[in-house]
């Protein structure tokens, strides 16, 4: 058996043996699960949305409207990262990813009751905004908290791993909204679907919040901050002394979170409906070419995280940087000259393969950049900040870029641009495997 395999073995472990760990993995993951179906599924359900808040003759037109919804929600993301941030670093990591979850839930619900244009006008996309921006304040705080929940939890040697799973949860929550948008557009005809059925996933967003809440208040806060309010070592004003301290750090963190940003916004959240718009593919058929990137994604995750523990962190990120900026334009020119749903599949699962080099040390490479008096305020806002900026436009700009182009490979270089900035932030990240954490 390889060092690898049973370097996850022995993580794995200690996480059955653990039971305050697995308590905190539990409640951390399942929690990410129900934030980020909440958040991704507006993507997926995009043309269906077009079509009820932003009707018109040209589809294109009606596609950029929402997609710009779509990314208004990142615009948010950073006012939650600095907000929720700071109310972690003062009051605990517990208490914020309890408010994040409560806030997504109530956000997600609504949406899927909101009455369409045809009934009241102007007033339907105006509150299809208010809900998004209220996603977008709860997934600021949400992701940085969860990473730093884990990391703070998580042995020294296992924290690649352990940390890893806030994003299988990431990656189930995404696995969770494919298969919904699946289901319903294999079963329902397009009438129906667009009638109601788009509904359903978000109203079952809601109902699930509840569970992340319960779970989330049944764990204790982490021992790092538990010693730090101890010690009487937490920030007065964290915003204030992460950008007075930490600039190098927010900086790093801001440059290699491009590479999975655009990874993610383009190959598994644009491209279903890229595929089914400008390719013809059938809708249900490009929600499940996604749902089996998602398999992907779980699966490999982890392991990258425990890989991560044994050779470091940098290999890992130069690997997915590289990867970032050779293959994707080989991958659209795939996609597009067979325009079948089996290039569709292959597109996906390498690009998902790539991804996973990232996602499974990115929550421990985050967090180990910063002291912790500053961390989830430092790591929220400068991850926050490459969320909102590369990636919640990232479906508006592929498709704006398609448009102006006329180019189907377009999206393409998008990407490449991602890895590229990535690549040059690398070189300054800190080494922190098998290494304390900032005091």
């Amino acid at each position: 058996m390889s060092d690898r395999a049973i370097g996850t073995m022995n993580a794995a472990t200690s996480i059955r043996r653990d039971p305050v760990l697995r308590r905190a993995v539990l409640a951390c993951t399942i929690g990410q699960i129900f934030e980020n179906y909440d958040f991704v599924l507006y993507g997926f359900m995009a043309a269906a949305l077009s079509r009820a808040f932003f009707p018109s003759e040209d589809q294109v037109a009606g596609l950029l409207g929402t997609f710009a919804t779509f990314g208004v929600g990142f615009l948010m993301r950073p006012v939650g990262a600095f907000v929720i941030g700071r109310f972690g670093d003062k009051f605990g990591r517990r208490r914020a990813l309890v408010l994040t979850i409560v806030m997504m839930a109530l956000a997600t619900g609504i949406i899927g009751l909101i009455p369409t244009y045809a009934a009241i006008g102007v007033l339907a996309p105006a509150i299809l905004v208010i809900c998004r921006l209220f996603q977008g304040f709860a997934a600021g705080g949400e992701w940085g908290g969860a990473a730093v929940f884990l990391v703070e939890y998580a042995p020294q040697d296992q924290r690649g791993y352990i940390s890893s799973y806030q994003q299988v949860g990431t990656g189930l929550g995404l696995l969770l909204a494919t298969f919904f948008a699946a289901l319903l557009t294999y079963f329902l005809d397009t009438s129906a679907f667009q009638a109601w059925g788009w509904r359903i996933p978000f109203l079952i967003g809601f109902i699930l919040g509840p569970i992340g809440h319960y779970l989330r208040t049944r764990v204790a806060e982490t021992p790092v901050f538990t010693q730090n309010v101890k010690a009487r070592n937490v920030s007065a004003s964290p915003i204030q002394e992460a950008f007075a301290t930490q600039r190098r750090g927010l900086a790093v963190i801001f440059g290699i979170s491009i590479i999975p940003v655009c990874l993610y916004w383009v190959f598994l959240v644009f491209l279903p409906t890229f595929a089914a718009r400008q390719l013809h593919m059938d809708p249900s058929s490009t929600f499940f070419s996604t749902t089996l990137a998602g398999v992907i994604y779980v699966v490999f995750t982890p392991f990258m995280g425990a890989l991560s523990d044994r050779v470091g962190r940098k290999p890992l990120l130069y690997t997915a940087a590289i990867a970032s900026i050779v293959l994707p334009y080989p991958l659209f020119v795939l996609l597009v000259s067979w325009s079948s749903v089996s290039s569709l599949v292959l597109t996906q699962a390498i690009a998902t393969v790539i991804l996973t080099l990232t996602t499974g040390v990115a929550c421990a490479v985050l967090a180990e950049e910063f002291p912790s008096r500053v961390r989830y305020t430092a790591l929220s806002v400068s991850y926050g900040l490459s969320v909102a900026i590369f990636g919640g436009f990232a479906p508006f700009i592929g498709t704006a870029l398609i448009s102006a182009t006329g180019n189907s490979i377009a999206p393409a270089y998008y990407v490449i641009l991602g890895g590229v900035l990535g690549l040059i932030a690398i070189y300054f990240v800190r080494e922190g495997a098998r290494r304390p954490l900032l005091d």
